[in-house]
């Protein structure tokens, strides 16, 4: 689904309805192969608006995408239901008119520019998942994986035990100063 600011111009006096059922998981694979192992078929409930010069799009995506968990890298079923909002324009100034409204704006190099709503959906979907998914066992449980002579050690883990630990030597340093403890 590909569309020109100058094909939108007839939307200026009604928007275009967007209800569609896109297949992107073949695109979703071949783009974010590390992060993406499988995408169901993609809801889009939306519109499209011509006003002034420039195209908004406003939807609302419902899937399921499959990313391997950031701990075991095993298969994580995750549900998206998210709604964004872009607007396309190919004239600077109009770029001022959406800092207010913090609606993401893409300048295109003219009217002729295809602005690919398939794209701009896979983008929004990537967005969506989050820097830490675990699985339903992973998350109930606070067992990291560990082998022989290795282990795994969450980041606030290490740093806290960095902190407790104090240099033999300065032990009796640390006497002297009880009230700061909890300070540093």
């Amino acid at each position: 689904m590909k569309w020109t600011l100058s094909e939108l111009r007839r939307y200026a006096d009604e928007p275009m309805h967007l209800q569609k059922q896109l297949e992107l998981n073949d695109a979703m694979k071949a783009r974010f192969p590390d992060q993406i192992l499988a995408v169901a078929p993609v809801k889009i409930d939306g519109s499209m608006m011509y006003e002034r010069g420039d195209a908004t799009i406003f939807a609302t995506v419902k899937t399921t995408v499959t990313v391997p968990s950031t701990r075991s890298l095993t298969p994580v079923e995750l549900p998206l239901d998210f709604s964004f909002t872009e607007s396309y324009t190919n004239d600077q100034t109009h770029l001022d008119r959406y800092e207010e409204a913090q609606t993401l704006a893409f300048l295109l190099d003219d009217a002729q520019t295809p602005i690919d709503f398939e794209e701009a959906v896979m983008e929004n979907i990537i967005e969506q998942i989050p820097s830490r998914v675990l699985t339903p066992l992973e998350a109930a449980g606070n067992s990291m994986p560990q082998g022989k002579g290795w282990d795994v050690q969450e980041e606030g883990a290490v740093a806290s035990e960095a902190n407790d630990s104090v240099d033999p030597r300065l032990a009796k340093l640390k006497e002297l100063f009880p009230d700061q403890d909890s300070k540093h």
